[in-house]
């Protein structure tokens, strides 16, 4: 696993850590344990008795924005991965809570992920909580309290700990960002089709199909 590397100045404020953390809101982030001090196991313990995701960034628990909208895209997404991945045994695919170590004090939450067999050193999945775990391709549904900022730092790291391929689904504009790495990317329209490129050959995703889950109304 390649270090996590940064050049970035020392946190001594909270507008500090806001800004690192991608400029988002204050009441995203846990006070207790104080910021820069929690570790993997307050992220485990909070888990316990708190209803929201929480990841560990920069020694901070942040809640994971989310929203209705965007879970019910992802359980498509996921649902479509899965069809296609388990008669294949291509893998694992993960949900929303299935959180992830990148890097050590780096823990994301993916809204989907898919992990190839050789992702897994034991090519078995691990009973750690907290895994070692890094995806091929990491699915994130852009939320209303998401920042540019925050998901531009989630895109890198995914990558730079070795993500192939990230999608990053916007329900607002109804497009998605496909990127096969930090700066390359594609955005496609409700008119065109996701797929699974040198990750997953042979998946795809209409998304014009994906979206209409946000149209569905009750029978008349």
């Amino acid at each position: 696993m390649t270090p996590l590397m940064t050049t970035a100045p020392a946190i001594r404020t909270l507008a500090d850590l806001l800004e690192r953390l991608g400029g988002i809101a204050p009441g995203r982030v846990l006070c207790q344990p104080a910021p820069g001090r929690a570790t993997e196991a307050d992220l485990l313990e909070v888990a316990t008795h708190d209803d929201r995701l929480y990841e560990l960034v920069d020694g901070a628990l942040v809640e994971k924005a989310v929203g209705l909208r965007e879970s019910l895209l992802a359980i498509v997404i996921a649902a479509s991965l899965r069809e296609f991945v388990l008669p294949r045994n291509l893998g694992v695919v993960s949900g929303a809570d299935g959180t992830m170590r990148l890097f050590p004090g780096l823990v994301r939450i993916p809204d989907v992920a898919f992990a190839s067999w050789d992702r897994f050193a034991e090519g078995r999945i691990p009973l750690d909580p907290i895994p070692d775990l890094v995806p091929d391709l990491v699915v994130e549904v852009v939320s209303e309290g998401n920042t540019v900022a925050e998901m531009d730092r989630k895109r890198r790291e995914y990558f730079r700990a070795g993500v192939r391929l990230v999608w990053m689904i916007e329900p607002k504009d109804r497009t998605a960002a496909v990127f096969t790495s930090p700066e390359q990317s594609a955005r496609l329209d409700e008119a065109q089709t996701l797929d699974g490129g040198a990750v997953l050959p042979g998946f795809a995703l209409p998304l014009r199909d994906l979206f209409a889950e946000l149209d569905r109304e009750a029978p008349i």
